[in-house]
């Protein structure tokens, strides 16, 4: 027993900082996308950009809808107090597909999907956040005020512009900063867009928008730029999202 006890205060001790592992899995998933995003190419994104978009928001949609129609029908077959609108939020946060598992299976496990359909998974997991929000805000706000709410139209908005023109626009100045900055070490150029990466999720967190889109968006950017030493940069995320992704290939 009081081995078991001091496991327990163990693991209670090594869980106890939120905040910590918040950020360890925000430096994580970041990585993993912008990783993402440096693999993949402009030609493989313009023919399921709009399927993508499709999914990504519809999707999710329908997902949360049918899978809160469950809930509830399931609760009220076993008598539990779930009414359709708590039912409808656990199915929001549930809606948006996981980011990092879908980047570490399909990059990982060699698979030999056809008709474009990785990058069409990669698109929609990268940016599907945003409509799992708007739907997780406006569900607790019908369920707290008893009406539905026209702001979080305005922030799933918000959102989507803030990141995806924080991500360009990031991508570009990052470009040219590595273009004509002259480091004494070409592993610094690889830390340097490293840094960048979690600034860009930070200045867009800052700004109202979406990280991960803006952060998936940069590389895709800066893996379709010119740039020098853009082999030992992208090797060096290739390793970054090899170590990352660890737990999720074993």
């Amino acid at each position: 027993p009081r081995v078991r006890r001091q496991r327990q205060m163990c693991i209670r001790d090594r869980f106890s900082n939120y905040s910590t592992a918040q950020f360890i899995g925000i430096m994580s998933l970041s990585i993993i996308l912008f990783s993402g995003g440096v693999d993949t190419n402009f030609s493989d994104i313009r023919p399921i950009l709009l399927p993508g978009v499709v999914l990504a928001t519809f999707g999710v949609m329908f997902t949360a809808i049918f899978t809160g129609a469950f809930i509830w029908a399931v609760a009220s077959f076993f008598d539990l107090s779930f009414t359709f609108p708590q039912s409808l939020l656990l199915a929001s946060v549930m809606s948006s597909t996981d980011s990092a598992s879908v980047f570490a299976l399909l990059r990982s496990k060699g698979l030999a999907l056809k008709e474009n359909l990785r990058p069409l998974l990669e698109l929609e997991s990268g940016s599907n956040d945003p409509m799992a929000f708007l739907l997780a805000m406006a569900t607790i706000a019908y369920i707290n005020a008893g009406e539905f709410s026209y702001e979080g139209l305005a922030n799933f908005g918000i959102q989507i512009a803030v990141g995806a023109a924080v991500g360009v626009i990031a991508a570009k100045v990052i470009v040219w900063v590595v273009n004509n900055i002259s480091l004494s070490n070409q592993s610094l150029y690889s830390v340097f867009i490293f840094a960048c990466v979690l600034f860009v999720y930070a200045l867009t967190d800052a700004l109202r928008g979406n990280g991960y889109l803006a952060v998936y968006l940069a590389g895709l950017v800066v893996g379709n730029s010119r740039m020098i030493h853009r082999r030992n940069i992208t090797r060096f995320f290739a390793v970054s999202y090899t170590h990352l992704t660890l737990p999720t290939n074993s």
